[in-house]
């Protein structure tokens, strides 16, 4: 007999205002909002007391103060977000055998078979007790035989949900929601299905797969199979140590700070691209020098969950000078990101106007099209390619921004 899967999905009930207000029990019941200040900020996070007044992560912080004027404005501080994410992170860690952090505020795991030991609905139950009561974050959960309905269940019984699917029924689970609960539905996705006159995920069941297929391509299998909640992504083991990094050997050793400066800058900024690219997070910054003698050291800083240029480079920077201190000719430098999660660039709105995300999604845009040294900072225009680096913009000169130095 074939043993039913059973995947569990957790996610941090609006986390940022959670966070709050553990520390200040004044803001419980109260509508807050989490982002930017002022009327150019961005909303990071709201609570449910804001919802009904139509306000919603991602908006403008002056749209919301209209809608939602007796709201609670609060700035937030991303290095206490990390720290909560990594306290959580760690009370799954010591009671799951093998997890998935899928971003700051997200996790799967995988419990087939513990109801020999546990029994799984207790165990999903307790794990969300302990996280409540040592770390004072409410946490929501969905368990069903895969990530994909557990994931649409944990978002169906928020706030604390505590929703289980049981094996032979996702189908009818599934049936009234609306299409864009399952997930890789955006907006334009949605579009098209409304176009088509498709609304609730009951329509897609009753199509062939070969119709969604015609309309969206080949994610119109993978669609259809998630309304008839068949589809099975697996689990993606987290591990502390995951890194992007990239490193440059130069062919003469060198003690040019410009050329050293420009160099790093070039790397920093082409790690960051590739975060946001991959829709993930850093954690951990780390800079490595060797010497021309091979003597090789490194340094390592933790910081609040981000994929921003604007943190990373002047951390890099820091980094490099606080390391570089033999003033020996230099014959190796490198960069590394790690504990790298998934994640958007939400953490990193409390700082940041719209004007700030919408020149990075533009340039991000440009990048994906033209290729990654088609926009590069006035810095590094000297600096050779640096991983996947270059310029394809088929003799065009790349666009230069200007960098400034913290």
């Amino acid at each position: 007999m074939k043993l039913v899967k059973s995947i569990i999905h957790l996610d941090l009930d609006t986390f940022f205002v959670s966070a709050e207000r553990r520390y200040d029990s004044r803001l419980n019941d109260k509508p807050v909002i989490v982002g930017g200040l002022g009327d150019r900020g961005v909303v990071a996070a709201c609570s449910y007391e804001t919802r009904p007044y139509g306000v919603h992560s991602g908006m403008s912080m002056k749209v919301a103060r209209q809608l939602c004027p007796q709201a609670i404005v609060i700035k937030g501080n991303a290095s206490t977000y990390t720290k909560l994410s990594h306290e959580v992170t760690e009370i799954i860690q010591d009671r799951v055998p093998s997890f998935e952090k899928a971003s700051v505020d997200e996790f799967y795991a995988d419990l087939t078979g513990m109801d020999r030991f546990f029994g799984i609905q207790s165990f999903a139950k307790d794990l969300q007790s302990t996280i409540k009561k040592e770390t004072g974050l409410p946490i929501s959960f969905g368990l069903s035989q895969n990530k994909i309905v557990s994931k649409i269940a944990t978002g169906e019984g928020k706030p604390y949900a505590q929703k289980i699917i049981e094996a032979g029924t996702e189908k009818g689970f599934l049936a009234p929601l609306t299409v864009n609960k399952i997930p890789m539905i955006g907006s334009k996705t949605f579009q098209k299905l409304l176009n088509l006159g498709v609304r609730k995920v009951e329509t897609i069941q009753k199509m062939p797969v070969e119709v969604l297929e015609s309309v969206l391509g080949k994610n119109g299998r993978t669609i259809w199979k998630r309304a008839h909640g068949i589809d099975n992504p697996p689990i993606v083991p987290f591990h502390e140590r995951k890194s992007i990094s990239t490193e440059r050997t130069f062919n003469r050793d060198t003690i040019d700070m410009v050329r050293l400066h420009a160099t790093l800058v070039a790397m920093a900024e082409s790690l960051a691209y590739q975060l946001r690219r991959g829709n993930k997070l850093t954690s951990i910054v780390s800079v490595k020098i060797r010497y021309s003698d091979f003597q090789t050291q490194s340094k390592q800083a933790r910081i609040p969950y981000t994929s921003a240029d604007h943190i990373l480079i002047p951390k890099v920077e820091e980094l490099f000078r606080q390391l570089y201190s033999r003033r020996m000719l230099i014959r190796l430098i490198g960069v590394r990101f790690s504990g790298l999660v998934g994640g958007h660039y939400q953490i990193s709105l409390f700082d940041d106007s719209e004007e700030m995300l919408n020149l990075y999604n533009s340039l991000d845009k440009i990048r994906n099209r033209f290729g990654e040294g088609s926009v590069k900072r006035a810095v590094t225009m000297d600096v050779k390619t640096i991983g996947r680096m270059g310029n394809p913009f088929n003799g065009q000169p790349p666009i230069v921004l200007a960098h400034r130095k913290q």
